[in-house]
């Protein structure tokens, strides 16, 4: 396993630049290594202040976004994916600006829930967009990986296959999968399988439980899961993400459906996530141990 991480969403909306970096201090003294921040728009914040804040706390930094219905480059539209093109690239230079290694999320489309069927041209043009970001992010020195979530967040990637063959689709070597727990419970048939299907091409994923609040209240087998990641020898980052109106802005709220709190304070469900996922995943290597002796 590699870092263990917090997404930015629990501690701030992320609207200030005194937010985030409350966020990263938050994350440092809960003990955990990389933080998960939301697009950071170079105008609206001091990027070397956050970078050279991350590096002095020993906290590494991902982003993740999806794209505005205006900008999906799984349009049909030449002039709407020009500029969720455009975005994308915007984004990889912010992810670079600021010190950090990953961009993610739904980058293959809008983050909404679609009106129409997705259509294979749509699907070419996103593969293509994607292909050409991910050369650009290879030449910054930043992983691409694409995050795979339910029908109600976009039409175009629901399933780790669906991910796979759209891999393929854009030729790039430089593009990863992006699971996530919550978004695998409704959408795999069997998610540990899904994990294992993912193989070497999963480059990062999130813990989250189905009701988007503390782990272990909802209905996710996550010893299931921890099995999986060491058996494909996950090494890279494992995220916990969670969501509430009392941190996040309406605008999230919205395109989340967080339309009830299963928290209001977030201090100890972030120690409560860190103590749970560390258990997991202890608990997963004791199992294995068990089974290898003779």
């Amino acid at each position: 396993m590699g870092r263990l991480g917090i997404h930015s969403f629990v501690w701030t909306g992320g609207q200030t630049q005194e937010g985030l970096e409350m966020a990263l201090r938050k994350t440092a003294e809960h003990g955990f290594r990389t933080i998960e921040f939301a697009y950071l728009r170079p105008e609206r914040f001091n990027l070397d202040r956050l970078a050279t804040l991350a590096r002095s706390l020993d906290v590494e930094i991902g982003v993740t976004m999806g794209l505005p219905r205006d900008r999906d480059v799984s349009s049909e539209d030449p002039a709407i994916v020009a500029a969720g093109e455009a975005m994308l690239a915007d984004a990889v230079r912010a992810v670079r600006d600021i010190g950090g290694n990953k961009l993610g999320g739904i980058l293959y489309s809008a983050h909404t829930k679609y009106d129409r069927q997705p259509t294979r041209r749509g699907w070419d043009n996103s593969a293509a967009a994607i292909a050409r970001t991910a050369e650009l992010a290879r030449q910054s020195g930043i992983d691409l990986v694409l995050e795979v979530v339910n029908r109600f967040e976009s039409n175009l990637l629901n399933t780790t296959a669906q991910g796979l063959k759209f891999i393929a689709d854009t030729g790039s070597d430089h593009v990863r999968l992006h699971l996530d727990t919550f978004h695998m419970n409704i959408e795999e048939a069997n998610p540990a399988a899904a994990i294992r299907l993912a193989g070497d091409r999963l480059g990062y994923f999130h813990i989250g439980e189905s009701n988007r609040g503390y782990l272990g209240d909802g209905v996710i087998d996550f010893d299931l899961i921890f099995d999986a990641l060491l058996d494909i020898d996950y090494s890279r980052d494992i995220v916990f993400e969670s969501f509430s109106t009392a941190v996040v802005d309406e605008g999230l709220s919205l395109a989340c459906a967080i339309w009830r709190d299963t928290w209001t304070d977030n201090d100890p469900l972030a120690a409560h996530a860190k103590r749970f996922i560390e258990m997991k995943m202890e608990e997963a290597r004791r199992r294995r141990a068990t089974n290898a002796r003779p």
